[in-house]
């Protein structure tokens, strides 16, 4: 019964995963037993036999499973606990993650400087091409994916005041409707690419009909001399650490610029359309940043290319008004103390604090 109501909003595939997942660990161990009479020792018992094949994420995910059967079971009057609340603690730590390489925030003129004199083996056209597809993901904080396969249907208004790019579900790693609400200066890059090209791709690729190969934007970064110091998906996590850092934004405002599941599914049902307006107003913050760091003084970049070259400014123009464009002016560091008085209130009646 959990299985079947939850599979209708899981990608198929996962679908299998987690049923095969509790047909090789969970039914062989307390398939047969009524809710009423499993106990945490038991659960517990389990958990240790996966964990002793060393495949600790996979236990913790079991976990999370168990409990959301159990959950489920409750609101449908079949027992009245869930015993899994009892593991608080019980189980081995989960394993270090790895996050994608990515600089420290103190590169980012560096970084943006390398992308937008990016001048690789490819022609003028694909490198132009590249160099547009790099900076569309750092300033959406989008996946490779979801900029690679980007087609023109998907963005709303983007003359108007309130330029929008709608993801369907099936292009998402969560299955779920994702709203990106775009910057000025993503709003010009969509203006060049749509003058440059009459494909159905945004950054359409070699061969007619698809887009740039799944290589093209890391290939670039290696180019650039970030090997193994910054990936494409990287740009994501460098995004989210300096909102994180800056302690001005919603951590939920972030959670859903990045489009990552609620880890507290009570909190209701995902709403793409949540938390838009201070999204947006993050989003253009973010991307004034970097354009400031155009002007901002650096060492030499990744290809020893002068960070207030014009092919800088063009590619990541500053277009803020008088007072955003010096709020982003500010130095990294400083803007969490000016940004304390400025934006201590952002719309959607959402607090800061909140």
């Amino acid at each position: 019964m959990w299985h079947a109501n939850r599979e209708e909003g899981l990608d198929p595939a996962h679908a299998k995963r987690v049923l095969n997942r509790l047909e090789r660990d969970v039914f062989p161990e307390i398939g047969a037993l009524q809710f009423a009479d499993i106990t945490a020792p038991q659960i517990l018992s389990m958990i240790r036999k996966v964990e002793a094949r060393g495949a600790l994420d996979i236990s913790r995910r079991l976990k999370q499973g168990v409990s959301q059967v159990f959950r489920f079971a409750i609101a449908n009057g079949l027992t009245q606990q869930d015993p899994t609340m009892h593991l608080l603690g019980a189980l081995k730590p989960r394993p270090r993650v790895r996050h994608m390489a990515r600089v420290p925030i103190k590169e980012i003129p560096q970084l943006v400087t390398a992308i937008a004199r990016y001048d690789g083996e490819e022609t003028p056209r694909c490198r132009e091409l590249t160099r547009d597809a790099l900076t569309f993901t750092l300033l959406t904080w989008s996946r490779t994916g979801e900029t690679r396969f980007a087609v023109w249907d998907e963005f709303e208004d983007l003359d108007g005041d309130e330029p929008l790019w709608r993801i369907p579900p099936e292009r998402m790693k969560m299955r779920r409707e994702h709203l990106v609400p775009l910057s000025r200066q993503v709003v010009d890059i969509l203006h060049r690419r749509r003058r440059a090209t009459n494909d159905r791709f945004v950054f359409p690729g070699s061969k007619p009909g698809a887009p740039i190969s799944a290589n093209t934007m890391i290939y670039a970064c290696y180019r650039m001399g970030y090997r193994r110091r910054q990936t494409v998906h990287g740009f994501r996590g460098l995004a989210s650490t300096w909102a994180n850092e800056a302690q001005i934004y919603n951590p939920d405002w972030i959670e859903m610029a990045l489009a990552h599941s609620d880890a507290d599914e009570v909190r209701g049902a995902y709403n793409s359309a949540l938390y838009l307006a201070p999204r947006r107003k993050m989003l253009q913050e973010w991307a004034d940043m970097l354009a400031s760091a155009a002007t901002a003084p650096t060492s030499a970049s990744a290809n020893s290319r002068s960070p207030t070259s014009d092919g800088f400014r063009d590619r990541f123009p500053q277009t803020a008004g008088q007072d955003d464009a010096h709020h982003s002016r500010l130095p990294l560091q400083s803007r969490k103390a000016a940004s304390s008085q400025q934006s201590r209130s952002v719309s959607d009646g959402a607090s800061i604090d909140a």
